[in-house]
């Protein structure tokens, strides 16, 4: 099994810069699906991915339709301040791919896209009064890592030593 972080029309280079980062420490492809607000030779972006970008399965999508043409009849889950599902109660250790698919900063996800498929959406607690959202970059994370936990964090090292290690 694999999860697969989406990125609906991102807009800021920095945060799909910075989930790229986790895709390559997951080993998660990165779904982009155009139209980009940014390219994606941009500087920002590549700093943001630090050297980790060439380390990243990027899959590029026209458009929403196309993407779910490619996903077929795989699981999707859509991640967004308007759900009632909590994304920590959803169980992720299915034996097979499983999608995440984060809304464009300035407007989310389509609302018809979202009532579609309003059984699949889900949500990170938060006080709505304080925040309109999450940071993206930091809201992919947070998701992709819980559904890794559940999973038992396969194929990742649970702990390295290093050259210099500051602990031994």
């Amino acid at each position: 099994m694999t999860n697969h972080i989406v990125l609906f029309e991102p807009q800021i280079p920095a945060n799909t810069g910075n989930i790229a980062r986790t895709c390559a420490a997951t080993n998660s492809p990165l779904h982009l699906i155009e139209p980009l607000g940014f390219s994606t030779d941009d500087k920002h972006l590549k700093r943001a991915g630090l050297d980790y970008w060439n380390d990243v399965q990027v899959i590029y999508h026209q458009n929403l339709e196309a993407f779910m043409a490619y996903l077929g009849e795989k699981k999707l889950y859509l991640v967004s301040k308007f759900a009632e599902q909590t994304y920590s109660d959803i169980d992720y250790t299915v034996d097979e791919d499983v999608f995440f698919i984060f809304g464009k900063e300035t407007t989310g996800l389509p609302e018809e896209f979202m009532r579609a498929h309003a059984e699949d959406c889900i949500r990170i607690p938060m006080d709505d009064t304080h925040v309109r959202s999450l940071n993206l970059s930091n809201t992919a994370c947070m998701i992709v890592y819980e559904a890794l936990r559940q999973q038992g964090f396969p194929n990742l090292e649970r702990s390295h030593t290093y050259e210099t290690d500051k602990l031994k």
